[in-house]
């Protein structure tokens, strides 16, 4: 059963979009599997999500290209398994998507600072591609910002991307001048943010009433809970989780996570027993 999840996507989001459901899959169910699934478990289970085998095997190829998978063989059955990197991102994603800590004032800021010369040009786009995915903001073009909380996995991250070498990291309070929840809305984009995490309320509140007034059977459950985590895993990657005190009024990512978190208690039992009902049978 579909589920709209591909309603809003653009030509490349549709292109894309069957890779983070096989990321998602494997996320969920490959890590308590030895780290392996079948390529026709993974095929039947992206059938349910309504993607056909070629497909699949398309984006699964791409998935290899980057590193994201790898074939394995295990009793003379076909399959993938998560590279170590990809594993690594998945462990510290964990944190992000189900946990979700909000900074506190008191826990200050951090500062990235960076001048790559337009000779590596493909570090620059890699180190702000992913401190835009750690949640920071932008007080100048080699100046970006993030709350005090991020520090271990700031640095984490940069590490094992290769990319520490190209920053300095300084970590302290804002001391003067001006307001700073004025000053955070200049590094931020709060209202992009805040329209996807209105707009996730507008499209999911209606599943959420759906599967509490009656109990979703394993199949539904998978269908529904497989494409809602992966729209949602994206968003706690924008958002930096700053004090509550330092967002615009009308903040509706509260309200997103406290949905999300709603949905993910009801649907994802029975979404796993029909994940592994596939897996081994």
């Amino acid at each position: 059963m579909a589920t709209g999840t591909y309603a809003a996507e653009t030509p490349r989001g549709r292109e894309e979009q069957p890779r983070r459901l096989i990321v998602t899959i494997f996320g969920l169910y490959a890590r308590a599997e030895l780290n392996w699934l079948s390529v026709a478990s993974v095929v039947r289970l992206m059938a349910d999500l309504g993607v056909d085998g070629s497909a699949v095997r398309s984006s699964v190829s791409r998935l290899k290209r980057r590193g994201v998978l790898r074939s394995e063989r295990h009793g003379g059955a076909a399959g993938y398994a998560l590279s170590e990197p990809t594993l690594e991102m998945l462990a510290e994603g964990d944190i992000r998507i189900f946990e979700r800590e909000r900074a506190e004032v008191g826990d200050g800021w951090i500062l990235v600072v960076f001048s790559i010369p337009e000779s590596e040009r493909d570090k620059r786009h890699a180190l702000r591609s992913t401190l835009t995915r750690l949640g920071f903001g932008t007080v100048s073009p080699g100046v970006w910002i993030g709350p005090g909380n991020l520090i271990r996995e700031v640095r984490h991250t940069l590490e094992r991307r290769a990319l520490a070498s190209y920053v300095d990291i300084f970590r302290g309070d804002h001391l003067a001048f001006g307001d700073l929840r004025a000053k955070v809305r200049g590094w931020w984009n709060f209202d992009e943010l805040n329209a996807l995490y209105a707009d996730f309320l507008h499209r999911h509140r209606p599943t959420l009433h759906r599967v509490t007034k009656a109990k979703p059977a394993p199949g539904e459950a998978f269908t529904r809970y497989v494409p809602l985590l992966t729209e949602w895993r994206r968003l706690p990657y924008r958002d930096p989780g700053l004090p509550l005190s330092l967002l615009p009024a009308g903040w509706k990512g509260e309200a997103a996570g406290e949905l999300f978190d709603e949905l993910n208690r009801v649907l994802s039992g029975p979404a796993r027993e029909h994940a592994m009902a596939v897996i081994h049978g």
